[in-house]
């Protein structure tokens, strides 16, 4: 079962386990200049208001009807991150623009795993929960990924363009797989309400207002690999949720709410000396990443090809404060 409780995606499988319940939520945040210096981790700004694509269905694009799920908006360039939060186990698989974020490959429902390479490290297309509490790019390998940032559909800049040639479905589709019930020690459950409800199809509305993910800055943030075990995750059970990206532009149009605010730029945040954030992660395994997106274009890197600026304010910074495995900060929780 899928709910939607205060921007909160919420995956639940009684029929698992009455514990079997995961909350995924979309985090906006400083967009990391582009400048092939890593940085460490920036801070939550507050999440991304989420609505329910059924509700809006005469006024959003037909194909966000025909797939479902919901959207948030964002402006072009803007940044964001994905937050998981459960006790109990969940591989996730998150795809953009059904490329897979962490594998580069095509999205599939299944997951997919295996061990390669002398040093016996891991090949996945997931991340697992609750050990995996964030992830804010496309997984580049060697502990880093690039920020996710948003960008128009038609103008190349997305990593399904640079994949598959073609800027068809924008957005993110995500799936959620429990973890077997007999391989589980079970904490306190969680109860949620509003549960997505399917409506008579519309659509027709606006069409130009889909966005993708493009691949931002470097940024230092490992993928952990699974510490349970392929064939342990329940495959028998899953969700898949479409989220679609509405330009920011067009939100106030579509669902007669005003747009987020401006969103502080990373030189502006620097300028409070306000902190970012590390992890204390440094001694555990990563996953591999694929030749597809260690060979990524940046953002910044495909406007030299192209000719353009797509791309404002981004000077390097330096970061004169970086504070260590604090999560509720991160979180935007002072």
């Amino acid at each position: 079962m899928l709910t939607l409780e205060k921007n909160t995606l919420v995956f639940r499988f009684p029929e698992v386990h009455p514990d079997a319940v995961c909350d995924i939520e979309f985090q906006r945040t400083l967009r990391i200049p582009d400048d092939n210096r890593e940085y460490p981790l920036p801070p939550g700004l507050g999440y991304f208001s989420v609505s329910h694509v059924d509700d809006y269905a005469d006024r959003v694009p037909a194909q966000w009807v025909e797939h479902g799920g919901v959207f948030f908006p964002m402006a072009q360039a803007e940044a964001m991150w994905i937050r998981f939060s459960s006790d109990y186990p969940f591989a996730i698989k998150i795809a953009v623009g059904k490329v897979n974020a962490v594998s580069g490959q095509p999205w599939s429902p299944t997951l997919q795993a295996r061990t390669s390479g002398r040093d016996g490290s891991t090949e996945q297309d997931y991340v697992t929960i609750p050990r995996q509490s964030w992830l804010d790019g496309f997984n580049i390998g060697l502990g880093l990924v690039r920020q996710f940032v948003a960008m128009p559909l038609g103008g190349g800049y997305t990593v399904e363009a640079q994949l598959t040639g073609a800027e068809q479905y924008g957005g993110l589709q995500i799936i959620a797989i429990p973890l077997k019930a007999e391989h589980y020690r079970p904490p306190a459950p969680h109860h949620f309400t509003d549960e997505l409800q399917a409506s008579p199809r519309r659509g027709g509305g606006i069409k130009s207002s889909s966005m993708g993910l493009a691949a931002g800055g470097l940024m230092k943030q490992k993928i952990h690999e699974d510490p349970f075990g392929y064939e342990k995750w329940d495959q028998a059970h899953s969700s898949r949720c479409f989220v679609h990206i509405l330009n920011s532009a067009q939100y106030q149009p579509v669902t007669g709410k005003r747009p987020p605010g401006n969103v502080p730029t990373a030189a502006d945040y620097a300028k409070t000396g306000l902190p970012w954030f590390m992890l204390y992660d440094e001694n555990e395994p990563a996953v591999l990443a694929p030749s597809k997106l260690r060979e990524l274009d940046s953002v910044a890197a495909l406007g030299v090809k192209k000719g353009e600026k797509p791309l404002p304010d981004n000077a390097p910074l330096l970061r004169k404060l970086v504070v260590a495995g604090i999560r509720k900060v991160r979180e935007g929780r002072f």
